[in-house]
Order: structure tokens, then sequence, then C-alpha cells
């Protein structure tokens, strides 16, 4: 529309500008022309010295709203007439209502209705306190013929006999099993791991206002368009009838992007069996419902197996994954190849160390509770597994672990040169004193490299601190160093967690742990000095809300074996097998 050279025009500060006219439009008022172009084969970037914004540090802009307490969540949503529900669900997973009744809970004041929706009894009042007494009252007959009737510790113990057994195969170079028969060092390893909550600190909320010509949807969304279509089929309508407001999430790590959007389905089916409120319905899980209410990271077993030559270089790989699969029975099963769940073995089938003979095998199992995606998905049990077994068998080979680990790195520069960085600003190799000790783990996820490097103090009844974490991390051009440093600090602590108390248990299908007194996060006291060290690269940038989870519990065993001589294979990490 200007008919001026775009030789002329110059992009800045979020506008496309031509300076001699003065005139300026901004990104948004061209988006729509700009879609319809094809674009240019080359188009000439800036160079890094002309970069304003890329590689500076620079606050977030959610900070200060964050730290005032000025940012919207969905539990601080105010809408007219709104009204609170809370949700009655089985006590254990499969089960369903056979009957239930109210007149108690109606009678509690400020409750305005009790309706029953696909996944239990919702109660619907005026105020929380109100629907949770209204909860609280019901008197609720539950079936329990088609519920999962599960214990963790025989589940377990299942999971550790099919890990001997040949399972679907992931990955297959050279021959593996034939090279361990006839090998003359063999080692071998079983690790296990439980299920794990999300437990992000705000609880799930979802707000739904339900018409007869559309639905408006308020919540911490991490998968709208999933949500939207899940709240169409449940609302009678077409999804382009249903708008989705995204709210801020105080944390989710997964949990707000399951296939069932089950948080979002509760409301709308709940607004709409009480259609005749014509009323604003928040929806409420309290920490104990989502705690006990399902979508874990999966339990999972693992038994490795690897022979060492001679020289101590290890000539054979052969590991054997057991547990569910994340992706079935999801609109994304189809990345399930030939039984093989990508995101079970991510991080073991593409082994980075130099191997010749690997072979990656996987059992996914049916077990009736339900799993998801969790803070780094399949990474976080792999790089467990596979940083403590490559320490083990430096032990054997008698080797220092970081050298170990570089001699099978040669093809893995990106792999090298974190590990060599945090093995630097760690001071790895000066002495200690007793009862102190240095681990370290490094591992690729989501294309970008981390190594860590963990330093703990261990006391003679076994109890431990982590003391500090030096963290090297390559994830290609750092946009921003602080928030890379901060997604490094915060995975560290995440992960950290999980590694000191993160244990989800089931006994006769029930889940046992409700809130964070028995399912702890970690404590400021527990968190311990963390540096971290940015690789500068010119690779495109890649991710770092999750990298910087997977190597730290392997990073803080393989440091209490230095400390104690003691290895430890399960999750997580009890104090007791460590006692001198």
């Amino acid at each position: 529309d200007w008919k001026v050279n775009p030789s002329a025009l110059k992009a800045e500060n979020g506008h496309v500008i031509h300076a001699e006219t003065g005139r300026k439009a901004s990104y948004g008022e061209l988006a729509s022309k700009a879609a319809a172009l094809t674009p240019p084969p080359d188009v000439k970037l800036k160079t890094p010295d002309q970069w304003k914004i890329i590689g500076k540090n620079l606050p977030r802009k959610d900070g200060q709203a964050k730290a005032i307490g000025q940012a919207q969540f969905a539990g601080d949503l105010k809408l007219p007439g709104l009204l609170t529900a809370l949700v009655a669900r089985p006590p254990l997973f499969g089960a369903t209502v056979k009957s239930f009744k109210a007149d108690a809970a109606r009678a509690v004041p400020g409750v305005k209705a009790v309706v029953q929706i696909p996944q239990g009894v919702a109660v619907i009042a005026r105020d929380f306190w109100s629907a949770k007494k209204g909860r609280d009252a019901l008197i609720i007959d539950w079936d329990e013929s088609g519920g999962a009737k599960i214990s963790t510790d025989a589940l377990r113990e299942q999971y550790l006999e099919l890990s001997t057994k040949t399972g679907a195969v992931a990955t297959d170079q050279g021959d593996a099993a034939q090279t361990l028969v006839s090998a003359a060092r063999k080692l071998e390893a079983a690790f296990a791991f439980p299920y794990l909550a999300h437990a992000p600190m705000e609880p799930l909320v979802c707000v739904a206002h339900l018409k007869d010509d559309g639905c408006e949807i308020w919540a911490g969304s991490q998968s709208q368009t999933l949500d939207q279509a899940i709240a169409a089929q449940i609302a009678g309508l077409k999804p382009e009838q249903v708008t989705i407001h995204t709210l801020l999430a105080g944390g989710s790590f997964g949990r707000h992007a399951n296939p069932t959007a089950d948080y979002i389905a509760e409301t709308v089916a709940t607004a709409k069996a009480a259609r005749e409120l014509n009323a604003p319905i928040r929806l409420m899980w309290t920490r104990e419902d989502d705690i006990k209410g399902g979508y874990y990271r999966p339990l999972f077993v693992h038994r490795i197996s690897a022979s060492l030559d001679a020289q101590g270089k290890p000539t054979a790989w052969l590991q054997r994954i057991v547990g569910q699969s994340i992706l079935a029975g999801t609109p994304f099963e189809g990345m399930i190849k030939n039984g093989v769940d990508i995101t079970s073995v991510e991080g073991a089938s593409n082994l980075a160390y130099a191997i010749p003979n690997l072979r990656v095998e996987l059992h996914s199992t049916q077990v009736g509770v339900p799993v998801l995606w969790w803070r780094s998905v399949g990474h976080t049990h792999t790089a467990f597994a596979v940083e403590v077994f490559i320490d083990e068998l430096a032990a054997a080979a008698g080797q220092d672990p970081v050298a170990f680990r570089q001699k099978l790195l040669t093809r893995q520069p990106r792999h090298q040169a974190v590990l060599k960085l945090a093995a630097e600003k760690s001071g790895w190799g000066a002495p200690l004193p007793k009862g102190r000790g240095r681990g370290v783990a490094v591992h690729e996820s989501f294309d970008s490299f981390v190594a860590e490097v963990a330093e703990v103090t261990v006391q003679p009844d076994g109890s431990f601190t982590v003391d500090r974490v030096v963290c090297a991390v390559d994830c290609g051009v750092a946009v921003n160093p602080n928030v890379i440093e901060a997604q490094m600090e915060g995975g560290i602590g995440f992960g950290l967690a999980a590694a000191l108390h993160g244990k989800i248990t089931l006994k006769d299908g029930r889940v046992e742990q409700s809130n964070y007194t028995d399912y702890p996060l970690l404590r400021i006291g527990e968190m311990p000095r963390v540096e971290v060290h940015i690789v500068p690269s010119t690779e495109r940038p890649t991710g770092v809300g999750e990298p910087g989870v997977p190597p730290i519990a392997p990073a803080v065993a393989n440091a209490l074996f230095a400390a104690t001589g003691k290895r430890v294979r399960n999750l997580p990490i009890d104090p007791a097998e460590l006692k001198a």
C-alpha cells in the first residue's frame, strides 16, 4: 500500500518503519497479509553484532505482576454470578458411581446444586468452602467392580521379572546378546522408579460459562486445540463456538496438557448438568484431589547388562525398559512404532556413548493408572539408569568417571563440551574431605546438552545434603541468558525433589499420598548452591524448560557413591542404604 522500495524499510521494535515518510506498521497489523505471502528463498538475518535483544539478560515481563500479586490465575477470576464446584471422584481408578444421596449436601448453606457427571458427583455452591462442606456430606455408593486394585510393590516385582525377558526392539546395533554371552567381564544392574505426581503449587482450576450459542473457558491451558475439541464435544457445540482464555498457570510440568483435558472436561460437564443455574462455574481441584486423582509419570524398571574388554572399554550394552506407555490410547498413539513408545525409551535408544553392540528393548505394560508426560518426559528415568550405570562401568574399569565418558563421546562434541566445562568449573579431581563426594552426569534432551556435577556430604547414619551443583548447558544461541540460568536452577530443584522425596504408591488401587505432607517438595534449606555456565554457540536455539532435570538425580547418586562406595539404583534415594 505504501508503494515504496522494500530496501527503504527497516524492522525495529515490533514495527516495520519507512523512515523517509515516518510511516510505520506493527507486526500485528501486517500479520494477516504476511501470512498470505510466499516466504523468499533467502532471508538476510541480522548479524550478532546487530542484536538488541538476543543474548541480553532481560527481565521477565510477568515477574513484577507475580511478585506483587497482580498476576491473574483461574482461581482469581471474578465474573458476575460466579459459582464454585468441587467433584467427588472415585476412590480408585476405573470405579464409577452406583448411587448417591445428596440431601445432606443440599442442606449445606450456600450449596446451589448437586449433579452427577461422568467423572463423579459435582457439588455447586456460592464459594469454595460451601462446596467443600457439601461434598463432604455426600453419601456415595461406588461400583468398584471395574476398578484397578493395584499395589505398586507387587507391580514393581512384576516389572523386575518382565525385565529379564525379551521385549519390543527400540534399537539394535551389532550383536549385544552374543557379545555379552562370550564376554569375560560383565556387569548387570536393575533400576526402579516410582509413579510421580506433578504437584504444581496452583491446584487445577477451570472456569466455564456455557450458553446456548457457545462456551467461554478460562484456564491455564497447555493444550488449547485439544481442550477446545473436548469441551465442544461435551457441550454439543462446534469447536469454533468454544473460546479459551489462556491464563497464567502456577506450575504445570505437563499436568495442564493431558489427553482427556480432565479438569476442563469436568467443568464443562458440570456446567451442562446445571444449565438451569445459568451461571459461570469455577471448578476447583484441591491438592488432595490432584495427588490422588491420576496422571502420573509412570512407574518404570530398567535392567542393563554391559561388558568390558581388557582395556576397560564397553563392548556391549543391553537395556530393557518396563513401564506404561503415555501415548497409548491418546491422539498421539500414532507415534508408537513397532510396539515402541519413543517417550519410554528416549535418552536410551539414542545412547550417546560409542558402544559397538547396543540393544534397547521395551515392555509397554497395561495398568489401570492414568499416566502422562512429566517434566522432561522419558528422560526422567532413562538419564538416571544410563548415567549411573556408565559410572558403574567406569568404576569397574578403574577409570575416572569424566575421562571414561570423554573417551566414549569422541563423536559427540557438544556432549564433550558441556562435560568438560562442568568438570572444570566444579574443580573436578580436587580432593574432598571424608564423607564428601562429587558425581557427574551428562545428557541431551529436547536438543539441548546439559552436564551437571553434584557435591554431597554424607553422615554416618546415611543422611546427606546436596551442597553444590555446577551446571553447563549448550542450548544453541542463548536468547536470554537470565532465563536459561533460571530454568536450569528450577530444573535442578524440580529433579532433586523427585530424587529425594518423590513417590506415589498405591495399595489395593488407592493412592496413599494426599498433599505436600506425604508427597513433599524440595524445601529451601535442601536447595544446593547452583552455578550455571552457558556454552557459547551459534547453533539454533533449543529448549531449556526441561533439560536441567534429567542429569541431577544421577549426578547426586554418583556423588553418593564417591562419598560412600554404595550404589543408588532406586528412586527416591533411601538414606538407609547409605548408612556406614
